[in-house]
């Protein structure tokens, strides 16, 4: 049996060890902490990797504490009682014990509640008429429980109060006994005592809905790596909706991973259509983790690529308990299992070391690059402190953007460091170490289908950047996940019509123009289009150099600067006539799938009519989700080829599907369709039966 113990009137200084270790921020407004436990500081989150204390300093030297949260864990009651006390003498206010809960047999504490000492009112045989009456019924409370873990537990948290909060050196005082005196005055005497902190280790664990935020990043690195953060409600919602997938969408895939107690990890879904995308796409991959490494509601990492038309498509989708190497390579892995184990040619991604190497183990034949984009949109951040900020970006973008050659960029690198006095600038020195994963220049043998960013103006955006806030809930999230697809799914469908229904307009009299209009989708047209209507800013094609049957032709562009002024540039172009392969410095078919204006030139000049079919990408045709069959394997077993025919016919009928739906019409002839199908079907099984009699 078990018993409370009621201490209403008790105002308490808990007892603990050690203080806290101050955390300093360098001139740019950074930190730089190594910790893996996560703090909030001015708003802002913090990443820190082995501390234990959980207090931050604002940017005037101020610390600020981290709220209490539901979900907290601590070694012992005293050290739940430090850290309230503690919060309690920074926000201002007095902590009284409300109650406390004691086993009847051992009398060990095994709850309580610490609440502001304005809570409730005296009774009226107790108050002191000499006394100003203090209590205002104050809300203000921490509920704590202590759990099987041994550990101390905050089920419950209210942290408004209804009267003004006093000073920081507002202290809390206890009655002691002379034994605990000298103890209690030594530790008062440290500016603040060193907590503990831990996170709940449940999937589905009550929250308080404003405590759920700070409660979040106070976990330790082995609870934050081990198990989904979830809201109550959450698993049920993701096991609902998976349920509902396969039976209205029986080629949906999805994994689950659980730690050693049973508790969600990892997840890993894709629907039928981004399955049959996968085939016909695989070969570059944007790897989009931005949401869990930003600290999202939803740790979402989304496998996106581009289709025929040069829309992103969604390509699987992964919650994952950390940014570890071990859930990154679990959610790869995961992907490669529902595709057959074929690995894209190109895999793009933001600089992580993490993620490079979970990468490295599991794609090891696949070209790992950084995105471009996600690098130049942190050098306001990195840069942002430095004396000369707009003239070292300036710099910076035309040393990474304007080298044609990795001498260019190296020269102009050196400049660039030399000048503004950055040579020991620790981002600066790590980025250009790992120079050859992001940098154009270094690029020009990797194929990225238009997704390089390898231009100033070109970005890589979040598949779910309009549907998805930092705040959305994961049942929100499912919502909208179906909403997003809908939306581009009809896109591409349209899409495909207008590409066999309409004629694009010719802007010039090139054969290449009149070729591709009559091959590639209309959007990708318009972009190989600009390239011919281009050919005219480049005013001279003169030969430079033969090496047996190599010409190297020199290639002279006026380009459009800054102040709508032109800079006459050079462009070096290989051409070999009887291999039909002509390469440009600028790499353009290899970053976006199509010839440049340079190479354009060079095949004009020596008379050729038409681009080699070489160069015109099976990928931009309109027709290639209906021509292209995925590779087999000659060695495929009968229940392998089995499967993959079973893969090829659905992909094969889903675009029936997804175009039979955009009007009545397409859907009485597509329903036509399967219904004739299926009767050549049955047909064909009726013709060995015959010839058996």
């Amino acid at each position: 049996m078990e018993e409370a113990s009621v201490d209403s009137e008790q105002d308490v200084t808990g007892q603990g060890s050690g203080r806290f270790q101050e955390i300093e921020s360098d001139d740019q407004n950074t930190e730089k902490i190594e910790s893996d436990e996560l703090f909030v500081q001015n708003g802002r989150q913090i990443e820190a990797n082995g501390l234990d204390d959980q207090n931050c300093v604002t940017d005037d030297g101020q610390k600020e504490f981290v709220a209490p949260a539901v979900g907290m864990e601590f070694e012992s009651y005293d050290d739940a009682y430090n850290y309230y006390n503690c919060y309690a003498r920074e926000v201002g206010f007095r902590v009284r014990v409300k109650n406390s809960w004691f086993k009847r047999n051992s009398r060990e504490k095994y709850g309580a509640v610490l609440c502001c000492s304005s809570q409730g009112f005296k009774r009226i045989k107790d108050v002191n008429r000499l006394r100003k009456e203090t209590r205002t019924g104050c809300p203000a409370m921490m509920r704590m429980r202590m759990v099987d873990s041994k550990r101390w537990r905050v089920l419950e948290v209210t942290l408004e109060h209804n009267h003004s909060l006093g000073t920081k050196a507002y202290k809390s005082i206890k009655k002691t006994g002379a034994g605990n005196k000298k103890k209690l005055d030594s530790n008062c005497n440290a500016e603040v005592q060193t907590i503990k902190l831990y996170r709940a280790l449940v999937i589905d664990a009550g929250a308080n809905r404003n405590a759920n935020f700070s409660a979040r990043r106070c976990q330790t690195s082995s609870d934050f790596h081990d198990k989904l953060n979830l809201r109550k409600g959450d698993t049920q919602a993701m096991y609902n909706y998976f349920c509902r997938m396969q039976l209205t969408n029986p080629n949906f895939f999805y994994l689950m991973d659980l730690n050693d107690e049973g508790q969600l990890r990892n997840v890993f879904w894709i629907d039928a259509r981004s399955r049959a995308a996968y085939a016909y796409f695989v070969d570059v991959i944007y790897i989009d983790n931005s949401y869990l490494s930003n600290k999202y509601e939803i740790p979402l990492v989304a496998f996106v690529g581009t289709n025929h038309h040069g829309q992103s498509m969604l390509l699987g989708c992964g919650l994952l308990a950390g940014e570890t190497k071990a859930s990154y390579v679990w959610v790869f892995k995961a992907w490669l299992t529902c595709s057959l184990g074929r690995c894209p040619q190109t895999i793009i991604t933001e600089r992580c070391k993490v993620l490079e190497t979970a990468i490295n183990e599991v794609f090891p034949r696949s070209l790992h690059r950084f995105a471009l984009s996600h690098i130049m949109r942190k050098v306001p951040e990195k840069l942002g402190g430095l004396h000369n900020y707009d003239v070292i970006r300036k710099a910076l973008f035309k040393t990474i953007y304007e080298g044609l050659k990795p001498f260019d960029f190296e020269a102009a690198w050196r400049v660039m460091i030399q000048r503004f006095g950055v040579g020991d600038h620790e981002w600066l020195c790590s980025l250009y170490n790992d120079r050859a994963k992001w940098a154009p220049v270094y690029l020009k043998d990797t194929f990225f289908a238009g997704m390089a960013t390898a231009r100033s103006n070109e970005t890589l955006t979040s598949f779910f950047d309009k549907y998805v806030h930092k705040q959305t809930p994961l049942k929100e999230f499912l919502d909208k996940y179906e909403l997003a697809l809908q939306k581009k799914f009809k896109e591409e469908a349209l899409a495909d019509m207008e590409s066999r229904s309409s004629n694009p307009e010719l802007k010039t009299r090139c054969s290449f123009e009149l070729q591709l209009s009559k091959v590639y989708t209309r959007e990708i047209f318009k972009r190989f289009q600009l390239e011919v209507e281009e050919m005219y800013s480049c005013f001279s094609t003169t030969q430079l150099h033969v090496d047996g049957q190599v010409v190297i032709f020199l290639v002279k562009e006026r380009v459009l600067e800054e102040g709508n002024r032109r800079e006459i540039r050079d462009y070096e172009v290989l051409y070999n006539r009887t291999a039909a392969e002509v390469r440009c410095i600028c790499s353009c078919f290899n970053f976006y799938g199509y010839l440049c204006r340079h190479a354009l030139c060079v095949l004009n000049f020596n008379g050729v009519e038409e681009i080699p079919s070489k160069y015109i990408l099976s990928r931009w045709k309109k027709d290639y989700k209906r021509l292209c069959a995925p590779d087999v394997e000659s060695s495929s077993t009968e229940s392998t080829e089995q499967v993959q025919w079973y893969s090829q016919l659905y992909r094969s009928a889903l675009q029936v599907v997804e175009e039979g739906v955009i009007s009545l019409d397409h859907y009485k002839v597509a329903l036509n369709a399967f219904e004739e199908s299926l009767s050549r079907v049955h047909h064909i099984e009726e013709k060995p039966n015959k010839n058996l009699l």
